[in-house]
C-alpha cells in the first residue's frame, strides 16, 4: 500500500514539474520577442574572435570552445586567423580516452564530452590541422551527427573490457582507430595548405604557433585547499587532470583581469537551468527559485535587468553537491558589457550556430558565472602576479 501511495505521489510531482516546465518554456518563447529590446547592452571590451560555428548533434562543445580560444590566442599574438579542425582534436581525444577506458577496465565514462584542458593536451601531443583538411564529415551529413558512431564505439570498448579470453591483444586499438576512420575519415600524415606541405605537428608549430605550456585551468571549490591543484571531479574529466583551486571572487577577478589585458577565456559551465536562455541570449540568476515564482514573475524573467541572487561559495558548492550544477557545456568568453543599469555581463561566444537574438553570442551575468562555472582556461600572462605567487 505504501508503494502505491508513493507511486501516486511521484506521478503527481512529475506532472507538476512537467507543467511548470511547459509554462516556463511557453513564457520564455513569448518573452523572446521583447527580451532583446528591454536589455540595453553596451560593449566595454570586445576581443577579436573567429566566426561562430555549429557543433551539430555532437557533444564536442569543449573542442569548439577550446579551439575558438586557441584561434583568439593566435590573433592576440598577431597571427592570421586559421580555422582549426575541431573534429581532428575530438578524434585524437577519443583515441586517448579509449586507452584510459580500457586501462580502467571500463570504470570511467565514455562519450563525446571532455574538458578544456584536453584541447591543449591534444594540441601538444597530436598537433592541429585546418578545418578544410579534416572536416570529420565522412558519413554524408552536412553537420556533425555522432549518435550512431558513439554507440558503436562504446559497444566496441565494452566488448573489449568484457573479453572472456583473458589477456588482451594489441589489436583492439588499431580496430578502434579503423572505426573512427570509417565515421570521421582518415587523418592525412601530411597535407598541403597554402602551397606548403605540413604534418599536423608542423602545422601546429609553424602556423598556429601557440605554446601549449602557456595555459592553466582553474575552478573554485570549498572542499579543497585554495591555490593548490585539485582533481576536477566531473564525469567527462576522463584524463583525470587537476585544476588550480581559487576563492570564488578571485576566480571572477582573474577573468576580468584577463579581458582587461586583451586575453579571452575558455569557459566550462552548466547550461541546464531555465534561466540560461539561448534564444534570448541571456543567462542570469533570478532572486527566487523557479518553483517559488508566480506566473507573472516567470513571464517577465527575461524582460529586462532584474535583481539577482547573491552567490556565495556555499551556494555554489551546494549546487555541485546536489547535482543542480553539472558539467554541461563549453563556451568562449570574448568580452565584457554592461546593461542599462551598469551591471556587468560577460560576452560569450557559443557553438550552436547563429540562430539566437545575438547571432551566436550571449550575455552572461557575473552571478551566473559564479554560480555555474565548472572551470576556466586562461593564458598564464593573463593571471595577476599576486595570484601566481600564491599558487602551489
Amino acid at each position: 500500500m505504501k508503494k502505491i501511495v508513493c507511486s501516486f505521489s511521484l506521478l503527481a510531482f512529475s506532472i507538476s514539474m512537467q507543467a511548470q516546465d511547459n509554462l516556463v518554456n511557453s513564457l520564455k518563447a513569448n518573452a523572446s520577442d521583447s527580451s532583446k529590446a528591454k536589455f540595453k547592452f553596451t560593449e566595454v571590451i570586445n576581443l577579436e574572435n573567429s566566426p561562430v560555428k555549429n557543433q551539430g548533434s555532437s557533444g564536442t562543445c569543449w573542442s569548439y570552445s577550446g579551439n575558438s580560444f586557441l584561434e583568439s590566442e593566435m590573433m592576440k599574438s598577431g597571427k592570421e586567423f586559421v580555422d582549426i579542425s575541431e573534429i581532428y582534436t575530438a578524434r585524437c581525444a577519443y583515441i586517448e580516452r579509449a586507452k584510459n577506458y580500457v586501462r580502467m577496465h571500463g570504470n570511467i565514462g565514455w562519450g563525446d564530452g571532455a574538458e578544456l584542458h584536453d584541447v591543449v593536451s591534444i594540441y601538444k601531443k597530436y598537433g592541429a590541422v585546418p578545418y578544410e583538411v579534416y572536416t570529420g564529415l565522412n558519413y554524408g551529413t552536412p553537420k556533425n551527427k555522432f549518435g550512431e558512431m558513439q554507440a558503436a564505439l562504446e559497444g566496441f570498448l565494452k566488448g573489449i573490457v568484457e573479453n572472456k579470453n583473458g589477456r588482451l591483444t594489441k589489436n583492439w586499438l588499431p580496430a578502434f582507430t579503423a572505426a573512427l576512420d570509417s565515421y570521421l575519415g582518415q587523418v592525412p600524415q601530411s597535407f598541403t595548405w597554402k602551397g606548403k606541405k605540413y604534418t599536423p605537428q608542423s602545422f601546429a608549430d609553424e602556423v598556429v604557433g601557440v605554446d601549449a605550456d602557456n595555459y592553466m585551468e582553474f575552478s573554485s571549490f570549498t572542499y579543497a585547499p585554495f591555490y593548490e591543484p585539485t582533481l576536477l571531479m566531473v564525469p567527462d574529466n576522463w584524463s583525470l587532470q587537476s585544476v588550480y583551486n581559487l576563492p570564488l571572487n578571485e576566480m571572477t577577478d582573474m577573468v576580468d583581469n584577463a579581458l582587461d589585458k586583451g586575453y579571452t577565456v575558455a569557459w566550462a559551465t552548466d547550461v541546464s537551468e531555465k534561466y540560461f536562455s539561448w534564444k534570448n541570449g541571456v543567462a542570469i540568476v533570478p532572486e527566487k527559485e523557479l518553483e517559488d515564482m508566480n506566473a507573472d514573475e516567470l513571464k517577465t524573467m527575461f524582460d529586462g535587468p532584474k535583481t539577482e541572487r547573491t552567490i556565495t561559495p556555499d551556494t555554489r558548492e551546494d549546487a555541485f553537491d546536489n547535482y543542480t550544477t553539472t558539467d554541461d557545456h563549453g563556451m568562449h568568453i570574448v568580452g565584457l558589457a554592461t546593461d542599462q543599469n551598469g551591471k556587468e555581463y560577460y560576452m560569450v561566444k557559443n557553438s550552436w550556430g547563429d540562430a539566437n537574438d545575438y547571432k551566436g553570442y550571449l550575455y552572461v551575468s557575473k552571478a551566473f558565472f559564479k554560480y555555474k562555472t565548472t572551470a576556466v582556461l586562461v593564458n598564464k600572462k593573463a593571471i595577476s602576479a599576486t595570484t601566481m605567487r600564491q599558487l602551489k
